[in-house]
């Protein structure tokens, strides 16, 4: 494998990328040209801010080719091209060979929410103090036990008395991993809701794997009132989703919503305060777990 290496500014990615797809490249990627200095630009922001901008000043785009006459051909064509002004052939390079499974595959290793409950991937043996586990693996959805916010709600649930989850709601669950995690830890009657067809798919693949019994769907499939409902999702559809998520809590159930950084945490409580006061649980890496109770009828 060969990889073609350019330096493109933002109004020119799109058309470069598209001519080097048109030169039978395998496949094309865009990156920060200035990543890792001083000049480095937070393309999308943080979670809940807007994009500053739909592209970086410089982009590197890298452009992979099964053949060295292929990449070549393209560093010699492009530049003769009239939208390539501005656009720099950085280099052509041999790509060398590896084994990109073992390699993805080396990048998620088994991680511990609790001393005896651990998310591990399939290819791994259990850890000897793993008395409970969640087989996953990377997928299509979002959600392998590795970011802070998936972890505390995993810590959370863990955390509960036995028997005390009751029925479940996990909305916008990704990968499912906080189901699987509330049937591990005894949740019977369990529905796991995303707008993403694929998170669906992945979810009840997932749990197939890890032999939990729970109902994923679309949102609507969330129906009546539950003794725990879990979001972990960001800032800004949480607030947006206040006071649907507080309806489905019943009296004395709990609410429990991840995605949130440490900033955002009071103007969380105060978008929750007509439905139902929340309270910050737990902190992790610059964000923060927030639950609610609802008050016995």
């Amino acid at each position: 494998m060969f990889e073609l290496v350019l330096m493109c500014p933002q109004e020119r990615v799109e058309i470069v990328s598209d001519a080097l797809e048109e030169l039978a490249a395998l496949s094309v990627s865009v990156e920060d040209m200035d990543a890792h200095t001083d000049a480095e630009q937070a393309l999308f922001g943080e979670p809940g801010m807007p994009a500053p901008k739909d592209g970086w000043n410089r982009s590197r785009i890298t452009a992979l080719f099964q053949e060295r006459t292929q990449a070549d051909e393209a560093a010699q064509l492009l530049p003769q091209q009239d939208f390539f002004g501005d656009c720099q052939v950085l280099g052509v390079q041999v790509l060398e060979q590896q084994d990109w499974v073992r390699l993805t595959q080396s990048q998620f290793q088994p991680v511990d929410i609790t001393p005896e409950f651990w998310i591990v991937p399939t290819w791994h043996e259990l850890p000897e103090a793993a008395k409970i586990s969640i087989r996953l693996d990377p997928g299509l959805a979002f959600g392998t036990g590795t970011h802070p916010t998936t972890r505390m709600c995993l810590r959370w649930i863990a955390r509960q008395p036995v028997g005390s989850l009751g029925r479940v709601l996990d909305y916008g669950c990704g990968s499912g991993i906080l189901a699987i995690g509330a049937a591990k830890f005894g949740a019977q009657d369990i529905d796991a809701v995303d707008i993403d067809p694929d998170a669906v798919t992945a979810c009840q693949l997932n749990a197939q794997a890890n032999h939990v019994q729970l109902n994923s769907g679309l949102p609507d499939k969330a129906q009546g009132a539950y003794q725990t409902v879990l979001a972990n999702i960001l800032a800004t559809p949480l607030k947006v989703l206040a006071p649907l998520l507080c309806a489905h809590v019943q009296a004395g159930g709990h609410l429990v919503l991840a995605g949130i950084l440490e900033r955002q945490a009071e103007e969380l409580q105060q978008a929750y305060a007509p439905h139902l006061p929340l309270q910050v649980a737990d902190t992790e890496d610059g964000w923060v777990l927030m639950t609610a109770q609802r008050p016995q009828a």
